[in-house]
C-alpha cells in the first residue's frame, strides 16, 4: 500500500518556508496548501496535527490564520518530518507469524529483521542530511526566475 504523508508534510512545509520567505506577513492555510498538494484541505489539517503535535508547525485561526514552520526551514530536517507522519514501519515483517518448524519461516524473521533496521537506519541518515530549507532552494531553482510571479498569479486564482 502506497503511503503519500510523508511527500505531502514535506510540500506543505516547503510551500510555508516559501511564503515566509516571499512575504513573512502571509501564511497559508489549509485551503491553500491543500490546492497547491491538490487534495481535501481535510487530509492536509490532519497531516498538519501531527506536525504541531511534533512541534515542526504552529497555526493561527482567523481571518490573518494560517500554518507556519516553528523554527528556520534551515533547522528543520526531512527526518524531522518523516518521524512527525509516519507511524508505520517502513518494511513490515510477516502479517502473521510464518511456520516456525519450517528451517526458513523459523528464521526468516530475524534475517529480515536485521536487514530491514539497517535500511531504516541508512533511510532516516539521508533524510537528516536534507533540510525543508535544501528542498525550497531546489524547487526555485527549477522554477527561477518566474517563481514570484507563478506564486503571485497561483494565488489570486
Amino acid at each position: 500500500m502506497s503511503n503519500s504523508r510523508f511527500t505531502v508534510a514535506v510540500h506543505a512545509m516547503t510551500l510555508m518556508a516559501t511564503f515566509e520567505d516571499i512575504n513573512p506577513e502571509k501564511t497559508p492555510t489549509s485551503k491553500e496548501i491543500a490546492r497547491s498538494v491538490r487534495t481535501n484541505p481535510v487530509v492536509i489539517r490532519r497531516i498538519l496535527g501531527d506536525l504541531r503535535r511534533a512541534g515542526l508547525v504552529t497555526s493561527q485561526a482567523g481571518v490573518k490564520g494560517g500554518v507556519r514552520l516553528t523554527r528556520s526551514a534551515g533547522e528543520i530536517t526531512l527526518c524531522d518530518v518523516y518521524r512527525a507522519v509516519e507511524k508505520d514501519v517502513l518494511l513490515p515483517l510477516h502479517n502473521s507469524p510464518p511456520n516456525a518448524v519450517c528451517p526458513i519461516g523459523s528464521v526468516i524473521g530475524d534475517v529480515l529483521s536485521a536487514i530491514f533496521i539497517d535500511a531504516q537506519n541508512a533511510m532516516e541518515a539521508r533524510l537528516a542530511a536534507v533540510t525543508i530549507a535544501d528542498v525550497m532552494r531546489d524547487t526555485l531553482e527549477i522554477t527561477e526566475p518566474r517563481f514570484v510571479e507563478m506564486l503571485q498569479r497561483y494565488l489570486q486564482t
